[in-house]
């Protein structure tokens, strides 16, 4: 909406019908793919013997043709200009193709988290090979799974940037100094086609903490051993919709990160411009002020996921001394004679995960501002520039990494695994044993960690924007 500003002073002053309607764009838009989800549900139907993974994603295929449809429809009507570009191609087809570039990417992220954290994959088989060997062995597989994700991820949204600008710059749509705007508008049209499926998305990422907690309801209840069968394959499932969620979350981040960063870019040359002051055409990583802000942008991920890690990590320890003094204490908990005081270990949790964000959270709002105040406007866009692809590039590998390690111990659990001889092994092995090691480093990553990325992105870009005027000297 903040671009369509730009294009609406262009189509007023050039007659073009419906100027406004640029503005309100990605509201109509959303509400189109709001209506394309609600009609996929009823198309959420399957077998009793089907992979519920495909059932599921029988209903977000019918969310992007429906969304394909309303694409084509919304820039029809709203994004008509008078003539056509000097290749002869009305210019609402070309943002319709930046819009269907954005929906490719969506499906291409979906699939691809599919890949890294579905137990039918090659990545997630090859934890759970490495956990025959111990622990150690384990880890090191999710790792290297976790960062040999970042590659298909960062060609993915580079092609998808480029593909959608060149498409929009074919749109011809230049202001008054002559420059193409259009290019940025289509980056930003394929970023709302992206996010047409979000509510789908969503669905399928509510899925999972459902059928977790069934599976807890299950065990705990003793239900019997087809019931609690039927809930760790749904917990399965839905431990890659809740991967594939924040694959698709950080993809539609970084698109919405980069047209922010062009946003703030127009705002400081706004704000040069009333006081005559220099544009900022470019951001020069050979300036030292830039280089610095940069270097502090990179490090930033990493010490945001670093606080978030450690304060999961000291909670989990302060949770298993109460468990433990409630063990001692009170003896009938194994009997089932005394009840335990979860309340507390509610409590624990609770104060907690307030607690300990206090610090990630001064973090991500004090950084940009001193860097801004410090260093100037322009370093500033260095850092957002760094850090968005820092924050990118790591929630990538803790939230594909951390799904993986989990679903290895699905694997495992589900008798897929076997020894040299053929014999299954199963839950109360060694393989298990080392697979549960792996789950527990990954739960922090891809549920505290990588989640938290795509905020401390987005977070960044809104900071920057909004405090400009402070930043320009």
């Amino acid at each position: 909406m903040i671009l369509g500003v730009g294009v609406y002073a262009i189509a007023t002053s050039a007659g073009w019908p419906n100027p406004e309607a640029w503005i309100f764009f990605p509201l109509v838009i959303r509400a189109f793919g709001l209506l394309a989800t609600i009609i996929a549900m009823y198309f959420v139907r399957g077998r009793e013997d089907e992979n519920p993974m495909n059932i599921l994603n029988r209903g977000y295929w019918a969310t992007t043709i429906l969304s394909v449809i309303a694409l084509a429809f919304t820039t029809n009507v709203m994004m008509q200009t008078t003539g056509t570009p000097d290749n002869g191609i009305p210019a609402w087809i070309w943002f319709f193709g930046a819009g269907v570039v954005g929906l490719a990417t969506s499906v291409a992220f979906v699939y691809i988290t599919q890949y890294y954290t579905a137990g039918t994959f090659r990545p997630v088989r090859e934890i759970a090979e490495a956990s025959r060997t111990g622990p150690a062995t384990n880890i090191i597989s999710g790792t290297a799974v976790g960062f040999e994700t970042t590659f298909v991820t960062a060609i993915t949204i580079g092609i998808a940037l480029f593909v959608s600008h060149w498409l929009g710059s074919q749109a011809g749509i230049q202001n008054e100094a002559g420059q193409d705007i259009g290019g940025i508008f289509g980056t930003a049209v394929a970023t709302m086609g992206m996010l047409m499926t979000t509510a789908y998305i969503l669905a399928m990422d509510t899925f999972g903490p459902i059928t977790d907690n069934a599976g807890g309801i299950a065990e705990f209840s003793r239900a019997e051993a087809g019931a609690r069968e039927i809930t760790d394959r749904l917990d399965a499932v839905g431990n890659t919709t809740k991967a594939l969620t924040k694959g698709y979350a950080i993809a539609s981040a970084s698109l919405a990160a980069f047209l922010l960063f062009s946003a703030y870019l127009d705002k400081v040359n706004l704000i040069q411009e009333r006081r005559g002051g220099i544009r900022l055409e470019a951001v020069n990583l050979a300036d030292v002020s830039v280089f610095i802000a940069a270097l502090i942008g990179a490090m930033l991920a990493y010490f945001f996921s670093s606080l978030a890690i450690r304060a999961v990590g000291k909670t989990a320890q302060a949770i298993i001394v109460e468990v433990r003094r409630q063990f001692r204490e009170m003896p009938g908990i194994m009997d089932y004679t005394q009840r335990p005081d979860y309340a507390r270990v509610v409590d624990i949790t609770t104060r907690a995960a307030l607690r300990e964000m206090i610090a990630p959270g001064l973090v991500a709002v004090a950084t940009p501002i001193i860097v801004g105040l410090l260093l100037g406007a322009e370093a500033v866009a260095g850092m957002l520039m760094v850090g968005t692809i820092s924050g990118v590039l790591l929630a990538t590998v803790l939230n594909n990494g951390g799904g993986a390690w989990d679903n290895a111990k699905k694997y495992i659990e589900s008798g897929n695994l076997k020894d040299a001889t053929g014999n299954v092994l199963g839950k109360k092995t060694d393989a298990h044993a080392a697979a549960v090691v792996g789950d527990t480093v990954g739960d922090p990553f891809k549920d505290t960690a990588g989640p938290s990325l795509h905020v401390l992105v987005k977070l960044l870009a809104t900071i920057t924007l909004v405090l400009a005027p402070l930043f320009i000297r």
